[in-house]
């Protein structure tokens, strides 16, 4: 089939690699986000999906809105049978979604109708699910409501983070697309509606979701900071700057408890308080600075009795 793909950031990039290296596939082009700038030169980036597509001679769309009279002209010309999309990130309009003889599909990294939206894995962790997985799907305008082509299950360990499971599916979803795209090229495949029951939304992580609240259980607080690592990085105030925290561990309060947010530095670790047990800060990145071990950190800061994370 001739393919035009949509992706922009590095999880796309196992699924284009895929459609590349596909003998049943022919990648015409491919459609990505303008490239940004980016790093503290503030220069301009080629996505991750772009330059793949770069290395292999593919041609790469960036309009500003893929409503643009100049894009739709070009997919147009280009015919595509189908358009896979893995995280673009821009609004499809119905005159591109009818372009397509097989329409656009969409590889999602949840099992729907749970968590639709742009944010499932952070959802699924902060949620303590303990499956998650990766959906095709044909997309209609209703935000990931359109009927399921296949699944994939993954295991959201308890160690996981936003980024080392995203890594994970990425690969596996890219499998899944690949068949889902044979299984249409060959006509074997249909897509099924998605269940009425069990839908839940995942709306777009902002920074200021990534503010830690100490006095939210132990449990939900090392969720909701593995949910935010890496991107876009939970956080707090220290001092009145922001101090970035990673992954966190759970353990028993100390004698006498801490409260909610107040500090204690003992010889090995660096303790917080929360509503019930305390953790055990990993590592942290202070304003300004790089990422550092959270003992490191309190012999530079000299935290004194009684400070605490807000």
């Amino acid at each position: 089939m001739r393919v035009v793909f949509a992706g922009t950031p590095e999880v796309a990039v196992p699924s284009l690699k895929l459609l590349i290296d596909s003998p049943r596939h022919d990648v015409v082009a491919v459609l990505a986000r303008p490239d940004a700038r980016a790093g503290r030169g503030r220069k301009v980036k080629r996505s991750p999906v772009g330059s793949l597509a770069d290395e292999h001679g593919i041609e790469v769309l960036t309009p500003e809105r893929p409503s643009d009279p100049e894009f739709l002209d070009r997919l147009r010309e280009l015919a595509p049978d189908i358009c896979p999309v893995v995280a673009y990130g821009g609004l499809l309009g119905q005159k591109a979604l009818d372009i397509p003889r097989h329409g656009w599909v969409n590889l999602h990294f949840s099992l729907l109708p749970a968590w639709r939206g742009a944010a499932p894995v952070q959802a699924a962790i902060r949620a303590g699910d303990e499956i998650t997985g990766a959906s095709v799907f044909q997309i209609v305008r209703e935000l990931d409501a359109g009927p399921v082509y296949g699944v994939m299950t993954e295991t959201i360990r308890p160690d996981d983070t936003a980024g080392s499971l995203l890594d994970r599916l990425s690969v596996s979803g890219a499998e899944l697309l690949l068949r889902t795209l044979d299984g249409i090229e060959a006509g074997v495949l249909r897509a099924e509606p998605q269940p009425a029951d069990g839908v839940s939304y995942a709306p777009k992580v902002t920074v200021e979701d990534a503010k830690i609240d100490f006095t939210a259980p132990a449990v939900a607080v090392e969720r909701m900071i593995r949910a935010m690592t890496p991107d876009p990085g939970a956080w707090a105030e220290f001092r009145g700057e922001r101090l970035k925290i990673a992954p966190v561990q759970i353990v028993d309060q100390p004698d006498p408890a801490l409260p909610p947010g107040e500090l204690r530095v003992e010889r090995k670790r660096v303790l917080v308080g929360t509503a019930t047990a305390a953790l055990s800060l990993g590592e942290v990145q202070a304003q300004g600075r790089k990422r550092m071990s959270a003992t490191d950190w309190a012999r530079g800061a000299r935290i004194e009795a009684g400070e605490r994370l807000s």
